[in-house]
């Protein structure tokens, strides 16, 4: 399974909002790390190779049309983007296919509160986002603390734990399971 001790730690704050057609996602993290910091990290492709589920073709800190590559496994989908907001270190704001990301920086102490606003086509997706970008944080936190480990994409999610907090998050958002997308 891993080479790499691995633990995914406790559930983060999460809601589902319900505004227009499509729910949001509202993800919150607390990081050691102080916003600049992270906005690297969400914004640079090398940095953004090492943890998020897809790569990028550009950094994603300027304004106009990006080129998302997700990656699972042998099989990458490059779907297109737009960064519709960029404030650094603050706000940061992009289309990823039909999905909505808006990353929300805050500065507390020598850290950050992240909040990710994620809006997704239905609602069934919100609690598998959830267990995703819980895996992702957990890789990108390591990775700002100079202990990287390696990222955690697509199928091989299943193997550190992506059923257990898709379940979890799925009964404290009250929205039913459903399975591990298939692509």
């Amino acid at each position: 399974m891993t080479d790499f001790a691995f633990e995914p730690g406790p559930l983060a704050p999460v809601e589902c909002e319900t505004a227009g057609d499509h729910p949001t996602l509202v993800f919150v993290k607390d990081l050691r790390h102080p916003p600049e910091k992270v906005w690297a990290a969400l914004t640079d492709p090398a940095e953004l190779s090492q943890w998020a589920p897809y790569t990028s073709d550009r950094n994603l800190g300027q304004v106009g049309d990006a080129m998302l590559t997700m990656i699972d496994n042998e099989s990458p989908v490059d779907l297109a983007a737009t960064v519709t907001r960029s404030e650094p270190p603050t706000l940061l704001e992009y289309t990823w296919g039909t999905d909505v990301l808006r990353w929300e920086l805050a500065a507390m102490g020598t850290g950050t509160g992240l909040t990710v606003r994620h809006t997704v086509q239905s609602v069934d997706m919100v609690p598998k986002v959830a267990a995703g970008w819980h895996l992702c944080l957990v890789v990108a936190e390591r990775l700002l603390d100079g202990r990287p480990i390696p990222p955690i994409r697509g199928a091989d999610a299943r193997n550190y734990g992506w059923d257990d907090l898709n379940e979890a998050y799925a009964k404290v958002l009250e929205i039913p399971v459903t399975e591990f997308p298939e692509r």
